[in-house]
């Protein structure tokens, strides 16, 4: 490996050997071979501990539930039961009446109204 320089990884060589070079005796690949088996059963170890992790997320994901219909028919009932309970509720005097103005009220107001545009056009004409 580099000193320091480069910050790129360089691949792990199994090989003492310098590259492209034959090697006349075999004892260093007995090493290589067994130290590769090692590494092989510390993957293999990981992986198996990883399929572990995954199948008991993928069971926990909050899967849904599947529903007789018998059960979703009481689940129904006793919805559509408090839906009935809150509007008989509702009904009972909950609801404010509807509030109405008086003819005289509305008058009043139309003429409040008219005096208002009166005005408006009245500075209008000055300005004009």
């Amino acid at each position: 490996m580099n000193s320091g320089v480069s910050q790129e990884t360089e691949p792990i060589n199994y090989n003492p050997l310098p590259r492209g070079k034959f090697m006349p005796n075999l004892k260093g690949l007995a090493s290589i071979v067994s130290g590769l088996r090692v590494e092989r059963t510390n993957l293999a170890s990981q992986l198996e501990r990883v399929d572990a992790a995954l199948s008991v997320l993928g069971k926990s994901n909050g899967g849904r539930r599947t529903l007789s219909a018998s059960a979703r028919k009481r689940i129904s009932l006793a919805q559509k039961a408090r839906w009935a309970k809150r509007a008989t509720k509702d009904q009972a005097g909950n609801l404010k009446p509807k509030r109405t103005m008086s003819a005289s009220a509305r008058r009043k107001i139309a003429a409040a109204q008219r005096a208002r545009w009166a005005k408006v056009k009245a500075q209008q004409k000055k300005a004009a």
